[in-house]
């Protein structure tokens, strides 16, 4: 699932609301990368969200 290793960002769920304003249900999901990073040492591939990645809270291998 679409989740960062780093600060559990998740899906988030709501209503899309046209301009009538009918409501129908729509999701949000957090841009996840695939990333070879350093932990506890060692090289490993972890899923991690764009804003950790820019925010350097992950060191890449």
């Amino acid at each position: 699932m679409a989740r960062c290793e780093i600060c559990g960002k998740t899906t988030s769920f709501g209503n899309k609301i046209s301009h009538s304003h009918r409501v129908s249900g729509r999701i949000w999901r957090p841009n996840i990368q695939k990333v070879k990073a350093i932990i506890d040492g060692k090289s490993k591939k972890i899923s991690v969200c764009t804003s950790c990645l820019q925010a350097g809270k992950v060191k890449k291998a």
